[in-house]
């Protein structure tokens, strides 16, 4: 029988919200730059607009993106990666490397 630690729960808290439908995506996409629901929209395709909301939200409650509504008429949201959702920055290189890995030859 082989003795494996169990997984820390922060990492096991960490993956659940990264599991839950759109999350690596949203993030992958603030990682390229989408600041604007509507970015987050046109880069993430056919997400519906009351996930991607929620998914913001969770991840912002999350401390991964940050959340300013500018001073603007009217009023505009923009979202960014936190310094600790950069810190995912290599998660979403691999991503792109293992998808370019996997491209039909």
């Amino acid at each position: 029988m082989c003795s494996r630690e169990p997984i820390p729960p922060e990492v096991r808290a960490l993956t659940a919200l990264l599991e839950r439908r759109w999350s690596l995506s949203v993030l992958y996409a603030a990682h390229l730059g989408a600041v604007r629901f509507s970015e987050f929209e046109q880069a993430l395709g056919q997400v519906p607009p009351a996930t991607l909301a929620a998914r913001l939200a969770d991840l912002e409650a999350a401390g991964l993106i940050e959340r300013r509504v500018l001073d603007t008429r009217p009023p505009r949201t923009e979202y960014a990666l936190s310094a600790e959702g950069r810190r995912l920055a290599p998660l979403l290189e691999a991503l792109t490397t293992c998808s370019r890995d996997r491209r039909p030859r």
